[in-house]
Formats: structure tokens, sequence, C-alpha cells
């Protein structure tokens, strides 16, 4: 490394830790962290906008966001200097008090999603803590006859164990059966399978407006109002979980916005502290907020005034800095761009949400292949591959990405073509 590049990868963690190559790092990282992630990809030591560095200097476009949570990027200055700021100030108070940040975030939440009045929001650290909570608020919902809950086949909705019963794919579940029960997965996308579904034995009906795991598959706007006719029929909850779809992913503050419906709850997280852990889940109206009760459900960290800062200045920069209109801008036109592109077959997605497939399964060569050439991707299936950039990809950064595509293809295929020789 020159000295140039170990002036570039400095970090006021270097106090502590000292200089270490990537593979020194990663080689006490397979001694020191349980293995539940597999070996990183890469060691990554300082971020800027939408570029970031590794340990060995080399620098890449980061074009997943952190999986959708660095809406604003890396080392955003104004969020950077409020964090810092509040820190000193009051970092934590405990769940017996509140502060100011905690209850102006909650205002602002209820604010830009235009909930009635009566609506409430639990602060958690996490898109996985905001659905369990949900589930809670599910089973509140409940008696003798009303047990059944309902999620779809795709769904990801986390990996704690309430959440983890709503979440399909067996590779998850099946290590940590029994699952907490009543949970029904229903097809995808299919208005018939829901209807045919709720009933008055059904508690909830948990959606994600976009699929972000399952390789970004959006429910259309029909699908959602089928949903509230029927769980409003039923008198079961309607709860849209946009931990990856909300705070501007998809150029509005909901994905759900154009289906025109008021859910009963909704769950936030990933881009709502910018960076910083921070979920929450909003209750809509008074009946559906009075479900949780005091003692009932409960938090340490969430909604500490370090993290509620944090979303509030991330929701400022967002509305003073027009980032949703460079979202509906930038990503239409890097989908258009993908679509141009020879060997992708299909682009689905809203915004800077992006999932597009190619003609062969070799998507995960494609993830390193990308990294060789500095960008950051992530393929959710053997064809797929998902984009979550920053909010504020520029495009002319898309445009790096697109040029250089071809290439990662081409080398994908060659390396995949290779391994199974």
């Amino acid at each position: 490394m020159t000295a140039n590049e170990a002036e570039l990868v400095e970090t006021p963690a270097d106090a502590i830790t000292g200089h270490s190559s990537g593979a020194d790092w990663l080689a006490r990282y397979n001694s020191s962290l349980m293995g539940v992630f597999g070996t990183p990809q890469r060691v990554l030591v300082r971020g800027a906008g939408c570029l970031v560095w590794d340990a060995d200097g080399k620098e890449y476009l980061d074009l997943l966001g952190g999986i959708a949570v660095n809406a604003l990027g890396h080392a955003h200055p104004f969020v950077t200097s409020v964090i810092s700021s509040q820190l000193a100030t009051l970092g934590h108070v405990s769940n017996f008090f509140t502060s100011p940040t905690q209850i102006a975030l909650a205002e602002k939440l209820l604010a830009i999603t235009n909930a009635p009045a009566g609506s409430k929001v639990f602060f958690a650290n996490s898109g996985t803590e905001a659905n369990e909570a949900a589930f809670k608020l599910a089973r509140r919902n409940s008696d003798a006859k009303r047990t059944k809950i309902i999620a779809l086949e795709g769904a990801f909705h986390g990996r704690t164990m309430g959440a983890l019963a709503l979440t399909a794919k067996e590779a998850y579940r099946a290590p940590f059966e029994p699952l907490p029960g009543g949970v029904v997965h229903i097809p995808f996308g299919d208005i018939k399978a829901l209807r045919s579904a709720v009933d008055e034995s059904t508690a909830a009906v948990f959606l994600e407006p976009i699929q972000g795991e399952a390789g970004v598959r959006p429910l259309s706007a029909e699908y959602l109002q089928a949903a509230r006719e029927a769980t409003t029929a039923a008198g079961a909850l309607l709860i849209l979980d946009e931990v990856q779809t909300g705070i501007g992913r998809t150029g509005k503050w909901l994905a759900s916005e154009d289906a025109g419906i008021v859910p009963d709850a909704i769950t936030l997280a990933k881009g709502l502290g910018g960076g910083f852990p921070i979920g929450a889940l909003l209750t809509f109206g008074s009946t559906t907020s009075a479900l949780l009760t005091a003692g009932q459900h409960g938090t340490t960290f969430g909604g500490n005034p370090v993290a509620t800062a944090a979303a509030l200045a991330t929701l400022h920069a967002i509305e003073s800095q027009g980032v949703l209109q460079n979202v509906l801008s930038v990503g239409a036109h890097l989908r258009e761009g993908l679509a141009r592109v020879d060997a992708v077959t299909e682009v689905r997605g809203e915004g800077l949400l992006i999932g597009f497939d190619v003609n062969a399964d070799v998507a995960p060569a494609m993830v390193t292949a990308g990294l060789d050439a500095g960008f950051i991707i992530n393929s959710p299936g053997p064809r797929t591959i998902r984009l979550a950039p920053p909010l504020i990809l520029t495009t002319e950064q898309a445009d790096r990405f697109l040029a250089a595509l071809p290439s990662l293809i081409a080398t994908a295929t060659a390396t995949t073509a290779k391994d199974a020789q």
C-alpha cells in the first residue's frame, strides 16, 4: 500500500485497532466472530457518499447501501454532526424516560405517513424487532377463534422467532422449528387465494409491498386493495412490512402509497436512521393502537435519543435536499439502462429498489466479479441481482455500473463455466 492509500483508509478507529491488511483482518474475524454470516466478502474501513474503501485501499461503488440502509450514503455530514451532537448531550435514558427527539420523531413519522387520528409509534432497534412487535400486535387481535396469521410465499420478515415464523424460506425456518404457530403462507400475488384464506379465524395479514429478499417482486395496487377489503371484512389486521421499501426507497415515503389504502400497522427500519440502528412499528387509528398495553412489550435501547436524532436528521435531509425526486429520476434511468443490456431478461422494482434477472445462473459469480471491478451488488437468487444503493446515487454513478455490466456478466459466465468443468 502506498503512503497515499494508507492516508485514504485512515479512520478514527485506527487509534484503537491499528493498520492491517484485509487478509489479516479476515483471519482475525474467523477466529473471533461467530460464523452465522460466513466469511465476509471484504473488510471495509471508510465510506463517503456512495463510495467505500476496504482495508487494502480499494474503492467500490456501493450499489447495495448496507442492504437498503444507508439512505444518504456513507458519512453524510449533516447526519453525522447531529449524531455526534446528540451523543455529546444525551445518549441513553432507558424506557423509564423519554426525550424530545423520540417524541419529535414519532410525530414526524405519523405526519409523513398521513396516519389517522389516534395513531401511535413504538420504536425498536431493527426491522426484525419492529416485525416482532407487529407479530405480538397481531396476537392481541385474537381470541379462541381468531388464531391464524397469513403471510406470503417468498416473504422475509426477519430472523427472531416471531418474525421467522412469518418468513417463508424453509432453509431459514427448519433449524428452529417448532416456530410460533398459526402462520399460513399463501401464493404470492394471487388475489383469489388471498380472499379464500382470509376469514373470521384470521388475526392479521402481513405483506411486503415489494419482496426484496425474494428478488424484488412488487405486489400490485389491486392486490393491496384486495387485502385491505378482505381484512376489513374479516376483522383482521392488515400489517405492511415497509422495512426495506419505506423512507424514500421507491421515491415515496411508503411504497404502498399508490394503492390508496390505510393499513392497520406499518413496520419501518433500514433507511430510517441513515445507517444508525432504529426500527419502528406504526399503528394506525385508536383501536389498533390500544391493542398493546403497558408491560406487554418493551425494549431497553429502542427509541434512544441518538437513534431518534439520527432518524430526524435523515428525514430532514431527504426532505430538504430533493432526495425523493433523485430516487425517481436516477431509478428510472438505471432501470431503463438495465433493460437495454442483452443478457438481462427482466427488470423489476421502483425507485432505487431494483431487481433484474440474467439469462443464466451466474448471479453469484456476478457479485464476485463486481467486487473485483469495484462494485457492491447482491444476488438473492441464481439469476437475480438486487440493487439498493444510497438514495443519493447520481446518474453518472449509475452509468458507470451500466457500462461495466456486460463485462461483469461475461466474466461471471466464464467463471461459472470453468467451475462446472
